[in-house]
């Protein structure tokens, strides 16, 4: 399954391109159950990294940096009381799990190297294209962090740029559970700041453009579970908290081309090289510094 004419003509003006039933039910449902018993199995004692976009730096533990070619576990802001203690279940308090979901566990693996991936990486453009990163997201009932807007070139950066978003929802993604928000045609300006490790240790964001996002111009991108989200790396988009009832569970994998330059000061290595759709996980890949 590929792309038309049409779809490739409106991910090129917005941005963003919406891709309704790409992912079956019984696929969706069974990266959740892989990530409910991955969640089962983790055992937070003296792991503890909260994951937040609002002061990057916050987040820049070992837990985390050391994370891009490992399964980790990142807790949600609010999921703790005062005393340190879980406000809810372990199972309900989980932000997100990433870096390298798409190597190291097979039912990520197959979803992640789906042809139809591969096609698509070939039509927008990639010569290389290498899978560098993977996340699955919770965004959970009542206490599901809110992620402020942002580009992904910010945070996995090439030159040039290079990166594209591909997220999975794997339910039902509204305005009440926090579905994407995203400005049309933000991606033609340019990259606003750069998220990078610091040489004394640790990261820092570096602001290249200082100017306020455009808000007004957000719109969001309620969809159905199954519904493939293409994003930009230089779109600016963004989700809000949930304070519902029901969380929006979403899978993500993060493209590069093997052909750019992949700085040294990213916060995201690997001992793994980045690979390409259709081959092992964990292969060598040329291109990357």
């Amino acid at each position: 399954m590929g792309l038309s004419v049409e779809q490739l003509a409106t991910y090129e003006r917005d941005g963003f391109l919406v891709v309704e039933n790409f992912a079956t039910p019984e696929e969706c449902e069974a990266l959740k159950q892989r990530a409910e018993e991955l969640v089962a199995a983790f055992d937070p004692q003296g792991m503890i990294s909260i994951f937040t976009t609002k002061e990057q730096t916050r987040a820049s533990d070992d837990y985390f940096l050391e994370s891009g070619d490992k399964v980790r576990f990142f807790f949600e802001e609010d999921a703790f009381a005062p005393d340190g203690s879980l406000r809810q279940s372990k199972e309900r308090s989980i932000n997100k799990i990433g870096h390298a979901l798409h190597d190291l566990d097979p039912v990520f693996d197959r979803f992640s190297r789906k042809p139809e991936l591969a096609t698509i990486a070939e039509q927008i453009g990639y010569r290389q294209p290498l899978l560098l990163q993977s996340m699955y997201i919770f965004k959970q009932p009542n206490i599901g962090g809110e992620v402020t807007c942002h580009q992904d070139a910010t945070f996995l950066y090439t030159e040039p740029m290079t990166v594209t978003g591909f997220w999975f929802a794997l339910e039902d993604a509204t305005l009440e559970n926090g579905c994407l928000w995203a400005i049309p045609g933000g991606h033609k300006t340019g990259l606003k700041k750069r998220f990078a490790r610091a040489e004394t240790g640790g990261t820092k964001m570096e602001v290249l453009d200082d100017s306020p996002w455009p808000d007004e111009r957000l719109v969001p991108l309620e969809v159905k579970a199954g519904t493939l989200v293409l994003l930009h790396g230089l779109l600016p988009h963004m989700s809000y908290a949930n304070r519902s009832p029901k969380s929006r569970h979403a899978y993500a994998v993060h493209v590069v081309d093997g052909t750019a330059r992949y700085p040294a000061e990213n916060w995201l290595r690997r001992e793994m090289r980045p690979c390409g759709f259709g081959t092992e996980p964990g292969a060598v890949a040329t291109g990357l510094a």
